[in-house]
This record gives C-alpha cells, sequence and structure tokens, in this order.
C-alpha cells in the first residue's frame, strides 16, 4: 500500500463509503445507537447488501456470536457465485475491491476507526469475550499515525490460574493491560508462504479444540485482498486453567500479530520488538531492504526468532539469505525454526510452544500500560491521551483512598450510606414489623420510631459535602454538550476503583482462606472476614448513590442548594446515555425514594413525557448467569466479574427506535438487575429469605416481564427461588398485575434438548403446581391450586433450553455460539409476544414510580397483599366508581321515567272499569319490568366488559375488584324491581283510593248539578222578566240549596295504621315463633311513651357486647349496657329521620313501607350482639314511631282527596255557573279557565314536581359540588376537609357518633345552597313548566282536529271531543281529573272554536301565573321534602355505600356500590374518638386499627366469645374487612391532630380521661393533618 497520506486517506474513505460509513468517520459511531432497541432486535437478518454488512457483524458482536466475523459478504453472492460459469476466468481475476465481498480485517479496521472511545472499549470487550484478537496497534487514525489502542483495552478483565497456585486452587483477576506477562510478537516478511495467524491459533489450541482467534485465509472472507487493515497489530492473551494438561503454558502470555510485512509498517513492527519478550518472524527468505531492518534491531540475538518455511525447489537459494542474516545478527541456532514439508502444522506449533515455554522463564515482563513510553518515543499516538485531565483527576480520588480500609474510607468520604443510613432503613422496618415493643402503646412505639427517624434524616441533612464528592459532581457537566468529558472521568473512575478493589478483596479472600483452612479455626474472625468482604466493595455506584443521598437529605437552607438541586438532572442524562441507576440500596436494604423519583421524573420532562416503560427482570440464584443472559441479550454490561457481585436492583434504560415504538407500544425497554438470590455471603443474615422474598416480589411487581434463570433446577436453592417466586407472582395477581414469566434451563444442550427435556419440563410444571398450593395456602388464597391459575404459562412456549456459555474450558474457551443463538432466539420470540400483546395500558415513568412506592412499602409488612395500597390502583378503582355511579343513576333516571309512565298509566285508566283489569294491568307492568331491568343489566354489564377492554386508564390492576361491580349490578336488578314493584303496587292502592273518593264525588257532584239546574229553572219560572233577581239573591239561594245538599257528604274511611303496622311486624316474626310476645300488644301508639331505654334483661346473657373493642373492658352489664344505649339511641335516631322523611311526601301509607323498614332494622342489627328480647322490643319501639308518623301521612293524604273538601273547592265555579246561565251570559272564557285552574293546573304542577326530583340530582351532580359527588372517594375527602376548615366540635362528635345523619343532613345543605344560588330551583320549575305548556298547547292544537286532520264542528258537542282528544295526546305526561272535568265544563254553552282560542288564553295566563308564584316561592326545603322522587335519597345512596363501619374505629366503608368483597376505607382514626376508653383507666384509647393490625397486640369481644385475639390475624373474626397500614406516615395526621386538639371536649362528651397521646402528635398542624388527608384520598391539586 502506499505510504503517501493522501492516497492513504483515499483509499480509506473510499473503503468506508463502500461500507455506507462515511458519515462516522472519524469516530462518530456511538455505544448509545447501538443499544437502541429497533427493528434488527426482533430480526436479525443476513445482509442483504455492503452497506448492510456492518450492522450485521456489530449486531452478533454485541450477541457475543462467535460467528460475527462471518458476515462479510451479501447473503445472496453465493447463489450469484453458482449461477456463474466457473470455466470464466475473468471470475477469478476481477477486482476484488469492486465486489461485494469484505476481508473481515477490513472491516473490523473499519468499524474501529468510526467507533468512539466507548464502543471501541465495547467492541474489544465483547471480541474478547468470544476469544478474538483485538486491535492493539490501528493504523490509519491520526494523520496515517498508528495508534496504540489502550483505552480500547481498558475494560478487558481476565481470570486465571498459574501452575504456582494450582495446588491452593487460587486465582489471579486483573485487567488484563496491567496484568506483567511476557509478550510475544509474530510478524512476517513479504516472502512467507506460512499463515502467521493459523501457527498462531494453532499454538494457543493445543490440547483443546482449534479456535481461530486470530483471522487467516482459510477462514470465510480471509483469502480477500486486505485494503486497510495492514499495520494492524492485534493481541490475545493464553490463560492458565491451573493444570498440567491441557494447559499449552504455565503462565499467561500475550501473543501481537502484525498484519502485513514489516516493510510496509516498519513502525508498528520496531514498537513490537523493542516490548516483546521476544519476537518470532515468519518468512520463506529475506530480501536485502529487510535484511538492512532487521540489522539494525538492538537485542536480536536475544528477542529474534526467525521462523522459516523450507519449501522444495527453492529452498537451497532462501535458505542462504537467512544464514547471511543470523550471521550478521549472531542469532543462535536455537533461534532459527525451520518447518519444512515433512512436518505438520500440529507438530512445528508444538515445537514453538516449547521454545516460547524456554524462552519465557526468567525473562522480565512487561503490561500494556507501560508501553505507552516506547509508543510516544518511537512516534505512535495513544488513544487515551484525549482523556488525560479526567484520567488525573480520577487518580486523584483512588490515590485518596491510599492504604486505608474501604470502610474506613466510606465512612469519612461518603458517609452519608454509613450507618446512620442503615439505621434508618432497620426503622422503617421495624415500624412495619408486628414484634412486641415492651410496655410501650403501639402508637407510642411508632411514634418514639418515626422520633429517631426525624432525628437521623436531620443529621444527615446537616452533613457538608465531603471533598471527594465535591470533586466527584464538579466533575459531572453542567450542560449536555460535555458529556463525553463526563463519560471518560466516570469511566476512569469505574477502572481506577475495581482494579482498587481487586487489589483489597483479593488480600481479603486470601486472609479469609487462611482462616477458614485453620485446624482451629475463629469463627468470630472469619465472621468479621464475612463482613469486611461485604464493606470492601468500592466502586461508581457507591458514589451515585452518595449524589442521590446527599439530595435526598439536602436541606433547602443549605448554602449549595442550586449545586444539589441539579443532581436529579445529572442523573436523568446519565440514564439516557445507558448509565445504570441504583433502584434499591442492597447494603441496606432500602430505597432512596425522594432520589429515585426524581431522577425519573426530570428523565420523563427531558423526553417529552414519552416515557412508556417495558420492564424486564432476571430472578435466579447467584452466579448462575443472570447479568450475562441481559448483556447478551441486549448487548449492555451490567457487571460479571468475580471481584464484586451485585447488591440490590440497578435499572438500565434502552431507548426503543421511533420505528419501533408503536410496535412495542413502548419507548424504553428497563432491564432490572438484581442480586442473586440464596446468596452465599447472606445466607448466614437471619433475615436471609425475607430478603430474598421482599426483592422478589418488589422486582417481579415492577415488571412487565420476569426471566426465571433455572440453571440448577433440581437443587435446594433452585426450589427455594421458584417458591419465592411463586409467592411473588401469587402477590401480583391479588394486586391486578400479571407478568409475563420465562423459565431460562441454563446449560442444556444437543438439537434434542427440547425434546428430551419435555419430560424435565413437566416434572417443572408440576414442581411449580406443588409450590403453588402451599404458597396459596400460605397467601391465604384456597381456590388457587395451579400455577396456571396465577399467570399464563405454557409450557412449550414459556420454557427456554440455552445451552452453556463456554465453547470448551475457560480461560481459554470462546463463548459458545450454540449459546448466542438459543439466547437471540428467546429475545427475538420474548419481542414478538410483546408485539403481538400490546396493551394500550402502558406503564409511564409517573405510573412506574407509584409502582415502586406501593410495592416497597407493602413488601416491608408480613402481611403483602393486607398491605399493599396502590394509588394508581386507588385512582383505577376510583375512576371505575364514578363512572359506575354515573352509568347507575343513567339507569335510575330511565326507571323513574317508565316507572312516572306506568303510574300515569294506571292513574289515566278507565275509572269504570273492573278493578282486576287495573290489577291485569299493574301485573302487565310488572312483566314488563323485569324485561326493562333485565335489559338494563346487560346494557351496564356491557358498560363493564367496554371499561375492562379500555387499555388506557390501568384497569388490569382493578381486575380483582370487577366482581364486586359484577355484584353490584345484580344488586341493583334487586334493589329496582324490588322499588319499582313496590311503587305499582302503592299506585294500585291510590287508584283504588282514587276512585273511592272520585265515586262519591261523582254522586255528590251529580245531585248539586240537578239541584242547581232546578233552582235555576225554579227562579226563572217564578220571576217575571223585568224583574230579574240579583247577584246577591242568586247567590243567597244557591248558599241554602248548597248547604241542604252537602250536609250529609261522606268522607273516606281513614285506616287503622296501627294495626296494619303490627300486623306487618307480626308476619315478620312469624318464623321465628316470637308471636307469643307480640300478642298482648293491641296498639303500638301505646309502645312509644318516652325514649328507649337498655333494660337488665336486654344484656342478660351477654359477656361482651359486640365490637366494643377494649384491650381491658370489665365484665359488667353496667358497660355493655351504656354502650348499647349509645348505640341504640343513635340508630332509632336514623329511623326516626327515614321514617319522617317518607312521611313528608304526599303518597299514602302501604304495607311495604313497613317491610322496609323491617328490612332496614335488620341491615344494621347483622354486626350488633344481643338477644332476642332486646330484638323484640326494639323493633316494637320503632314500629311504634312509624305507626305514629305513617298515620299522619295517611291523614295528609286523605284530608287532600276528601270528596267534601274537593266540592267545597268547585262551589265557587258552581256558583258562578249559576249565576251566569241565569243572566245568560258569556262565560267561554271563565269555562276555560276553570279547566285550566282546577283540572290542568293540578296536573301540570304534579308534571313538574315529578320531574324536579331527578333535575335536582343533574343539577348538584353539574353544580360546584359535582366533584364530591362523583365518588364516595372524594366525597369522604371533601367531608372531612370541610370539619377540619370549620373547627366545630359538635360537628365532629356527630360526624363521628352520627355518621348518616350528619351525611343527610349535609346532603340536605348542598341541595338547598345549589337551588338557591341564582334562584336555581324557580328556573328549574320554569324549564319544567315551559316543556308542558308547550305540549299542552300542541295538543289543543291537534285536538281541534279530526282524525282527519280537519276542524271539529263549531258546536258545543265539540268541546267534550275536544277535551277527550286532548287527554289521549297527554295520557303519557299528565293525567287529568275527569270529576274536575265534568265540574268546570258544567253546562258550557259556548261552542268548540271559541273555546279552543279561550283555552290557549288560559294556558299562557296559567304559565305566566305559575312562574310568577315560582319566581316568589321562597321554601325550598318544603318543596324538596314533597318531591316523588326524593334528590336528596338519590344523592345519599350515590355516596353513603354500603353503610358498614370499620370494627375498631367506626369509620364508613368507602367501597363503590353495596355489594362488595372487602369493606375498606382510605383513613382510619384512633379509637377514643368514638368514645372507647380503657375500662381500668377510663382513658379514651389512642391505638390506631391500621397499626393495631400490624402489631402483635391482641382484642377480646363477643365475636371472639371473650378470647383475646390477634390484632393481626383480625381477618379471619372480620374477613369482611380490608384494612392496611396507613399508605403514607402522614396519611393519619388528620385524626391524630383532632384528637389533640379536642382531647378535653371529648372528654367531657364521653365522661372519660384523656387520651395519652404520643408526643410526636402533638406537632402535628393543621395544615399536615390536610396534607395527610389528601394524601390518604389521592387527590390531587
Amino acid at each position: 500500500m502506499s505510504t503517501n497520506t493522501g492516497e492513504e486517506h483515499a483509499v480509506i474513505v473510499t473503503f468506508l463509503s463502500k461500507l455506507g460509513l462515511e458519515t462516522f468517520y472519524p469516530n462518530k459511531l456511538t455505544l448509545r445507537s447501538l443499544l437502541e432497541i429497533d427493528k434488527n432486535s426482533i430480526n436479525e437478518e443476513a445482509a442483504s447488501s455492503v452497506q448492510k454488512i456492518p450492522w450485521c457483524f456489530l449486531i452478533k458482536l454485541f450477541k457475543l456470536n462467535a460467528e460475527c466475523r462471518g458476515c462479510t459478504q451479501v447473503s445472496n453472492s453465493e447463489d450469484n457465485e453458482e449461477s456463474s460459469d466457473p470455466f470464466d476466468l475473468d471470475l477469478y481475476t476481477a477486482d476484488e475491491s469492486a465486489d461485494d465481498r469484505i476481508n473481515p480485517l477490513d472491516l473490523i479496521t473499519a468499524l474501529f476507526l468510526c467507533a468512539d472511545s466507548f464502543l471501541q472499549q465495547e467492541m474489544a470487550l465483547k471480541m474478547s469475550m468470544c476469544q478474538f484478537s483485538v486491535p492493539l496497534l490501528m493504523p490509519h487514525v491520526n494523520n496515517s499515525q498508528s495508534t496504540l489502542m489502550l483505552w480500547a483495552l481498558r475494560d478487558i478483565v481476565k481470570e486465571w490460574c498459574p501452575h504456582s497456585l494450582s495446588e491452593s486452587r487460587g486465582f489471579v483477576e486483573n485487567h488484563i493491560v496491567q496484568a506483567k506477562i511476557p509478550f510475544y510478537s509474530f510478524v512476517r516478511l513479504q516472502n512467507c508462504s506460512l499463515s502467521t495467524s493459523q501457527i498462531l491459533n494453532q499454538v494457543l489450541s493445543l490440547g483443546q479444540q482449534n479456535h481461530n482467534i486470530f483471522i487467516h485465509r482459510d477462514m470465510k472472507g480471509g483469502a480477500i485482498k486486505r485494503q486497510i487493515a495492514n499495520g494492524l497489530a492485534e493481541v490475545c492473551w493464553y490463560l492458565p486453567r491451573g493444570r498440567g494438561h491441557p494447559d499449552v503454558f504455565p503462565d499467561p502470555i500475550a501473543f501481537a500479530n502484525l498484519r502485513g510485512n514489516i516493510s510496509e509498517s516498519l513502525a508498528q513492527f520496531t514498537f513490537l520488538f523493542q516490548v516483546s519478550t521476544a519476537t518470532f518472524l515468519f518468512l520463506d527468505k529475506i530480501e536485502e531492504e529487510e535484511h538492512e531492518i532487521l540489522s539494525s534491531l538492538q537485542d536480536a540475538k536475544s528477542k529474534l526468532v526467525l521462523v522459516v518455511n523450507r519449501k522444495d525447489g527453492s529452498a537451497k537459494e532462501d535458505m542462504e539469505s537467512v544464514r547471511k542474516t543470523m550471521k550478521e545478527l549472531d542469532l543462535p541456532n536455537s533461534s532459527v525454526k525451520v518447518k519444512d514439508q515433512r512436518v505438520n502444522v500440529v507438530e512445528f506449533s508444538e515445537k514453538l510452544s516449547a521454545a516460547i515455554n524456554k524462552i519465557t522463564v526468567g525473562k522480565p515482563t512487561l503490561d500494556i500500560e507501560n508501553m505507552v513510553d516506547k509508543a510516544v518515543e518511537l512516534g505512535l499516538s495513544v488513544d487515551e491521551y484525549t482523556s488525560d485531565d479526567q484520567k488525573k483527576t480520577a487518580e486523584l480520588l483512588v490515590k485518596g483512598i491510599g492504604v486505608q480500609k474501604i470502610p474506613d474510607y466510606k465512612s469519612k468520604e461518603l458517609p452519608l450510606q454509613g450507618a446512620d443510613w442503615k439505621r434508618l432503613s432497620q426503622l422503617e422496618k421495624k415500624e412495619c414489623s408486628s414484634k412486641t415493643h415492651g410496655n410501650l402503646e403501639p402508637e407510642e412505639y411508632k411514634s418514639q420510631l418515626q422520633r429517631e427517624q426525624q432525628q437521623i434524616k436531620a443529621r444527615l441533612g446537616k452533613q457538608k459535602l465531603s471533598d471527594d464528592m465535591k470533586i466527584f459532581i464538579n466533575q459531572l457537566p453542567k450542560n449536555e454538550n460535555d458529556s463525553k468529558s463526563r463519560d471518560f472521568f466516570l469511566k476512569w473512575m469505574k477502572l481506577k476503583l475495581d482494579a482498587h478493589s481487586l487489589d483489597q478483596l483479593s488480600s481479603l479472600r486470601h486472609k479469609w482462606k487462611e482462616q477458614n483452612n485453620k485446624e482451629n479455626k475463629d469463627v468470630e474472625e472469619i465472621k468479621k472476614l464475612d463482613q469486611e468482604l461485604l464493606e470492601s466493595s468500592l466502586g461508581l455506584e457507591h458514589y451515585m448513590r452518595e449524589m442521590g443521598l446527599i439530595y435526598g437529605f439536602s436541606l433547602p437552607s443549605q448554602n449549595s442548594a442550586d449545586e444539589v438541586h441539579r443532581l436529579p438532572g445529572l442523573a436523568a442524562e446519565l440514564l439516557l446515555d445507558g448509565y445504570p441507576l441504583e433502584l434499591l440500596d442492597g447494603d441496606a436494604s432500602n430505597i432512596p425514594e425522594k432520589w429515585v423519583t426524581d431522577v425519573l421524573m426530570e428523565l420523563h420532562r427531558k423526553v417529552g413525557e414519552k416515557s412508556r416503560l417495558l420492564v424486564l427482570t432476571v430472578l435466579g440464584v447467584q452466579s448462575t448467569g443472570k447479568s450475562t443472559l441481559l448483556n447478551t441479550m441486549f448487548g449492555v454490561q451490567f457487571p460479571v466479574s468475580s471481584g464484586r457481585c451485585t447488591r440490590g436492583a440497578y435499572m438500565l434504560f434502552l431507548r426503543v427506535s421511533d420505528d419501533m415504538q408503536h410496535q412495542l407500544n413502548c419507548d424504553f425497554i428497563v432491564l432490572i438487575d438484581t442480586e442473586g438470590l440464596k446468596a452465599p455471603q447472606l445466607a448466614q443474615l437471619e433475615d436471609s429469605y425475607e430478603h430474598d422474598n421482599q426483592l422478589a416480589t418488589f422486582v417481579i411487581g415492577l415488571s412487565d416481564v420476569t426471566i426465571i434463570n433455572v440453571a440448577s433446577e433440581n437443587s435446594t436453592e433452585m426450589k427455594d427461588v421458584l417458591q419465592i417466586a411463586i409467592h411473588a407472582f401469587l402477590r401480583m395477581k391479588q394486586i391486578g398485575k400479571k407478568p409475563i414469566c420465562h423459565f431460562v434451563h441454563q446449560n442444556v444442550a444437543g438439537v434434542s434438548a427440547h425434546e428430551k427435556n419435555l419430560t424435565e419440563r413437566q416434572h417443572l410444571l408440576d414442581q411449580l403446581n406443588e409450590m403453588t398450593q402451599i404458597a396459596a395456602e400460605m397467601e391465604k388464597q384456597p381456590s388457587i391450586k395451579r400455577f396456571t391459575d396465577v399467570l399464563d404459562y405454557d409450557v412449550a412456549k414459556n420454557n427456554w433450553n440455552i445451552p452453556g456459555l463456554w465453547h470448551g474450558t475457560p480461560p481459554m474457551a470462546p463463548v459458545n455460539t450454540g449459546y448466542s443463538e438459543a439466547v437471540a432466539d428467546f429475545k427475538k420470540n420474548l419481542l414478538e409476544t410483546v408485539k403481538k400483546d400490546k396493551t394500550d395500558d402502558v406503564s409511564r415513568i409517573p405510573e412506574f414510580l407509584e409502582m415502586v412506592r406501593s410495592l416497597w412499602k407493602a413488601v416491608k409488612y408480613e402481611n403483602f397483599i393486607f398491605s399493599f395500597r396502590n394509588t394508581l390502583v386507588a385512582q383505577a378503582y376510583d375512576n371505575l366508581c364514578k363512572e359506575f355511579s354515573q352509568w347507575e343513576w343513567e339507569f335510575k333516571k330511565e326507571l323513574i321515567t317508565w316507572q312516572d309512565a306506568a303510574k300515569l298509566e294506571i292513574f289515566n285508566s278507565d275509572n269504570e272499569t273492573h278493578m282486576d283489569t287495573w290489577k291485569t294491568m299493574v301485573a302487565s307492568k310488572k312483566s314488563q319490568l323485569i324485561a326493562k331491568i333485565e335489559g338494563g343489566r346487560k346494557e351496564m354489564d356491557e358498560k363493564l366488559d367496554e371499561y375492562y377492554q379500555r387499555k388506557d386508564i390501568h384497569v388490569n390492576l382493578i381486575e380483582k375488584y370487577k366482581i364486586d361491580f359484577i355484584n353490584r349490578i345484580s344488586s341493583l336488578k334487586v334493589e329496582f324491581q324490588h322499588s319499582v314493584n313496590n311503587a305499582l303496587d302503592c299506585a294500585l292502592e291510590e287508584k283504588k283510593s282514587l276512585k273511592e273518593a272520585q265515586d262519591i264525588q261523582s254522586k255528590q257532584r251529580k245531585m248539586i248539578e240537578k239541584e242547581v239546574m232546578k233552582l235555576l229553572s225554579e227562579r226563572k219560572d217564578c220571576i217575571e222578566p223585568q224583574l230579574e233577581l240579583s247577584e246577591d239573591e242568586l247567590e243567597r239561594d244557591f248558599e241554602e240549596m248548597w248547604k241542604k245538599v252537602t250536609a250529609n257528604v261522606s268522607g273516606l274511611k281513614e285506616l287503622n295504621i296501627s294495626e296494619k303496622v303490627l300486623k306487618q311486624l307480626r308476619t315478620h316474626f312469624s318464623n321465628r315463633n316470637f308471636n307469643e310476645e307480640l300478642k298482648n300488644i293491641t296498639d303500638l301508639k301505646d309502645i312509644v311513651k318516652g325514649p328507649f331505654k337498655v333494660k337488665t334483661e336486654h344484656v342478660k346473657g351477654l359477656k361482651y357486647y359486640a365490637d366494643v373493642v377494649l384491650t381491658k373492658m370489665l365484665n359488667n352489664n353496667k358497660g355493655i349496657k351504656r354502650e348499647l344505649q349509645s348505640n341504640v339511641d343513635y340508630f332509632i335516631e336514623c329511623c326516626t329521620w327515614y321514617v319522617r322523611d317518607i312521611a313528608k311526601s304526599d303518597a299514602d301509607y302501604h304495607d311495604s313501607l313497613t317491610k322496609d323498614l323491617l328490612e332496614k332494622v335488620d341491615e344494621s342489627l347483622k354486626s350488633w350482639t344481643f338477644n332476642l328480647k332486646f330484638e323484640i322490643d326494639l323493633k316494637l319501639h320503632i314500629c311504634g314511631i312509624a305507626s305514629r308518623e305513617f298515620l299522619e301521612m295517611h291523614r295528609h293524604f286523605l284530608s287532600a282527596r276528601d270528596p267534601k273538601v274537593q266540592l267545597e273547592k268547585y262551589k265557587p265555579q258552581y256558583l258562578l255557573d249559576f249565576i251566569d246561565l241565569y243572566k245568560k251570559r258569556d262565560h267561554c272564557q271563565r269555562k276555560a279557565d276553570d279547566f285550566v285552574r282546577l283540572c290542568i293546573k293540578p296536573a301540570v304542577e304534579e308534571y313538574i314536581s315529578r320531574h324536579l326530583g331527578t333535575n335536582i340530582v343533574d343539577e348538584v351532580l353539574a353544580g360546584r359540588h359535582s366533584a364530591e359527588y362523583s365518588s364516595r372517594n372524594v366525597f369522604q375527602y371533601n367531608i372531612q376537609k370541610e370539619l377540619l376548615q370549620k373547627e366545630d366540635f359538635q360537628s365532629f362528635v356527630k360526624f363521628i357518633r352520627k355518621y348518616e345523619i350528619y351525611v343527610k343532613d349535609l346532603i340536605f345543605q348542598h341541595i338547598l345552597e345549589e337551588m338557591s344560588k341564582d334562584k336555581a330551583l324557580c328556573k328549574l320549575k320554569s324549564e319544567n313548566l315551559q316543556v308542558i305548556v308547550k305540549k299542552l298547547k300542541d295538543a289543543t292544537e291537534r285536538a281541534s282536529k279530526g282524525e282527519d286532520g280537519v276542524l271539529l264542528p263549531d258546536n258545543n258537542e265539540s268541546i267534550t271531543e275536544l277535551i277527550k282528544n286532548m287527554r289521549t295526546f297527554l295520557t303519557k305526561d299528565i293525567s287529568l281529573s275527569e270529576e274536575a272535568e265534568k265540574t268546570t265544563l258544567f253546562q258550557i254553552q259556548s261552542t268548540c272554536h271559541p273555546f279552543k282560542e279561550s283555552l290557549i288564553k288560559s294556558l299562557s295566563e296559567m304559565k305566566g301565573q305559575l312562574q310568577e308564584e315560582f319566581s316568589k316561592s321562597e321554601n325550598i326545603a318544603e318543596t324538596v321534602n314533597k318531591l316523588p322522587t326524593k334528590p336528596q335519597d338519590e344523592l345519599f345512596n350515590r355516596v353513603f355505600g354500603c353503610g358498614q363501619q370499620c370494627p375498631f374505629c367506626k369509620v364508613p366503608c368507602e367501597a363503590g356500590g353495596k355489594e362488595h368483597k372487602k369493606h375498606h376505607a382510605a383513613v382510619h382514626r384512633p379509637e377514643g374518638l368514638g368514645g372507647v376508653k380503657i375500662s381500668n383507666t377510663r382513658k379514651l384509647v389512642v391505638t390506631m386499627c391500621t397499626t393495631a393490625v400490624h402489631s402483635a397486640t391482641s382484642f377480646r369481644n363477643s365475636k371472639t366469645n371473650g378470647e383475646y385475639h390477634p390484632y393481626k390475624d383480625y381477618s379471619t373474626i372480620y374477613p369482611d374487612w380490608l384494612i392496611p397500614p396507613d399508605y403514607t406516615r402522614e396519611a393519619s395526621d388528620y385524626w391524630k391532630y383532632v384528637l389533640v386538639k379536642y382531647n378535653e371536649r371529648f372528654v367531657q362528651e364521653y365522661n372519660v380521661k384523656p387520651a395519652d397521646v404520643p408526643v410526636a402528635w402533638t406537632s402535628i398542624t393543621q395544615e399536615q393533618a390536610l396534607k395527610g388527608l389528601k394524601d390518604a384520598f389521592n387527590i390531587k391539586d
């Protein structure tokens, strides 16, 4: 090749252009770009063009595929060759540089020229793992200068066992560039027919399988003419395994191989010769120019070995040139090795190996790191000189460690991660533990722990930045453009720290070994060394951890606030650039939550919130190839060195390319690398199993894909890992997360391995099933019997057999191609599965962080499932509750509309029809109702299914709640059917009552009308025309007649309501043989003569009163009676409220009202413990109250429909009719007015009243209180927030003791507020008025025409037809009274057309009158109370839920709907707030059930039969309740604050002694209490 620099550069550029790499030259190709997940990550295609060859090579290399060097030609080139004429000579003489084949050496050279420093390191490392030679001297780098690739080789760490350590079974581990080992160079002259590379490969492979470490001419592409690779010097290392056989050399040796002859690369040759222990020069003969080069060499006698290939024919002449050089250089015969045709390559290689062994003895060694000076001296450049400044800073830091022990250094320079940080972690775990706390009460103990935590945090917050951390942070760039400097610094730090740690750990391991081998072992010393080994790890991660803790504990007032504030941004940049972030500190077993959160949120912002994540983790026993598996799959570099084991968990973010983001439905793949389970160094710790369990649950919970690395499935350790994993999967199923799981079986080889291992895989499944049953019992999930009940698992698809990593015996074994191909196949399948099963419900960083927080909190508790609370779950659940409430209300509104229409049809049915017809109609309506409700139920089921199919709202997290909502839909069907059936029955009863009243009224009307006409006739006949009677005289005559006719009008008969209620009570008890107790009761009115008193006979036989949870309760009836009386008073008050609310309506009494009341009583008494006497007396008392209220309601109903009252209402109209008829006046308009006033107006008012209830509900749901009524969760938050801000003690007492009444009061107030604002009620009435008046006018216009559309005749008879038509058209909207119609149209003299016009005019006047009445009406409460659909009831049902209260603190259940498996509440409270006291001290109890249920304390009550029962097993007594620990420590601050503030007031209220509140509670402010409330209810500002 020409040495002309310009020509050389042109050749390089031309060659790079051919490969499509010119844009990356020089050094512009980055590691980050290669780690990106793109389409090649799934489909590894053969190179279809020359430009794709480099990428094909890199992809395979990063997968550690040893076949990567075979990617040197286009995939179809062989096919083309096969189709060509084999005798075409041009085919074999064509210019090789122009074809589509590349020499692998040229390819490697090109890629190293284009790669940046960090990609070069990664390529060299992976090539070394594949046992390829790696570049030592790179040509054409810096102005065609050759460059020593020291930096590129820096990351290679090797292990070997020299024969000197074989007996002690020791080993050496070192960065290969720092290893002082013999260095041999193999070079050749221009005339050389022997392949240097082939001979070297044979030397290195003696005793084991031959491996092509160096590329040679007989390899694929090796014979293609090299374009740019001449001058490349490669290096590889022979590393002994410590045994005589198959080791060729007893100690490690480095071998360099120079490409091209020495004349072309003189600088490289000179360098190699001078740094080598010996140089082997391969030749056939020596040319004159080469003779001069060799003659100029110093120390040639001792360092040069000629390797001569003697060929037949020209052997004599060639050997003469060799002799001449031997003589001039004074080379001994031993320095010449001749290969003749009789000796094959293997025999000759053995000869060379022997020579090398002989030369090595006693020769000085040199490490590559110390070749730098020689390289510079000879004019070569050194690649790492570009990072000198960063190197010096890193050396300065590491030099500071000096000879001091690493733990001592950490305590001085990295103080935050020391004892205080570990103690803080222990305290947090203790807070979650149920272990005993001596004589301290749980809350006091918890408060004490929290106080110590605050002290530690304050102490850590005052720590100043150490000098080393200042230097470290200052090296991190202040802007994104300076990342290269940062990367060099961090890499230098890693290299220097790794080297330092290797030294210290090696020394400690040696001491440990010595101690362990002693006959009299010093157990304490060994234990001490074990701990030292654990603590003597020092790497980059410790500095990054310290940085996180500096940020996490920093105080806003610190001077370095700005410096600290930028740290998350720096870490986010590092994450984006492929650096791992420590998620879980394995040394302290804790998560620096603030740091991790802010770093990831910073990353979230930097990527424009495009942060959809696919999280993948590998679990398995330590040292079973977990990290190697991830590294091979994704080309990353999680540490796999034996120098330090991974502790905790690290995560790495891999970008997904734009073209794959849609297919994989993620922007990043997050890899989580964890410490190995069952780690030997942790096995001695008492909580190691618990530690493994926590770690597995945590990372499986975070992951979308979990890989279980099954390296030794029959071992005890592996069984333990499987058991741990199954527990974790079970827990995930419970919280609604269903990760994909794959089992990877490593070290399984052979083409038939998959089939042969079918039995083993089935055995594994049997084991998994067995373990699942055991785990399910432990996790209290007996319904789960098989592993497939936990997650989707297919024996064939979820098991992967992967051959062993090494092809042969390390350290000289290359990576097994079968391993890399199997891993690549696994990765492809895994990503294809993700593509196929993609969902829109993907976590972004905020959701991922929420899962981190909630999982970590829950795993610290003994009972994970009861302790898990996730705001994402809470939010998803709340969102569903909101949607469901809306569906429920829409369904309910539709039924109310249907019910009203059905009732109208009943009311509008012909009065002359037989009653059986009405009954048939009601029965028909009930049948229609069943179909209507079933349709509504199906629609709600469909909506629920559709909701759970949505992919954007985390429905997977609330899968377990679906059954609750399905049950709720079923219960709604029953509730609605019961409610509407009752309404239809009541309508039938009302129709009967109405007919009875109208029959009497009709009879009296006819009599009155007869008498009016008689009187009219008499007056007309007896009076002369000129002597016409005055109106006063006519009125007097009319009054006499009226008194006489109406004197004997009978009213409606009053029912014996007391008797009817008593009859229902007897029916209620009929199946329980209690009628003996009731037979002496004759009148319920006599029952309620005062308040209900709990008597001794009511508590007779009861040892404990239900749900009064007292740790030390005195067994006496007095205490029981007092507690029972308190609860009874509240319950009777609720029932009285319920009854009075019903009695306010205009309806009549119906037996269903008493039935519903007794059902309500039974529902409430479910959680009570009582004797039979108490139940009978309580129900008698409540029914007594009800009979009194229902009687008043009945009387009000009768008075409104009393025939005499109705007749008196029409008296003025009859009088006017009488006078008008007598005077023969036109009364058309008056008749129309009367018809509208007496017939239409009441119907219009009823129409408005009928619609107003649902209108008000809709108005409230859309008004300023809309958020409160969107879900129970928000409603609870707003109630308690309002209480806090109002600061009214009695309101707190009412809320705590009379919750239902408080809520009803509050809802009613909300309605009054909403309806008062801007005259909202008036507007709603007017809107309904507008609608019905329009319908009336339209009906009037339509009614004035016949069926043919022609106007009715303008005669008197047509008025009857007009009204009949109107009634038909309006039958679905209003009910017009027939009696009112007949009364008002009595003796109408007008004709149809004028009457119609008058009617329309009257309707307009009525509309105006009503609007005026609406605007003047101020009694909103009365209006609302009289509505048939009570808005307060609808809103109450929406937010009140099931009405159950916590068995300990009485906080109400907040679960959606009334049908749910578990009751739960966001915030529980100290039990003393409800009046619970310690009997022997009478002090209010401060214990919170959220603390108690995770403590070692006990409770006893009637449910436990008086026996003490552990709080933590409360679910066996109260299986319907779920009481997790407080979601955050601050969540319960609200009620702590209330108890502290009103402690003395509660003392007066309950007549007890003050609670002994923990000191820490007294410092809680109102603002903190409100914040805690927000956190608990997941309320976002």
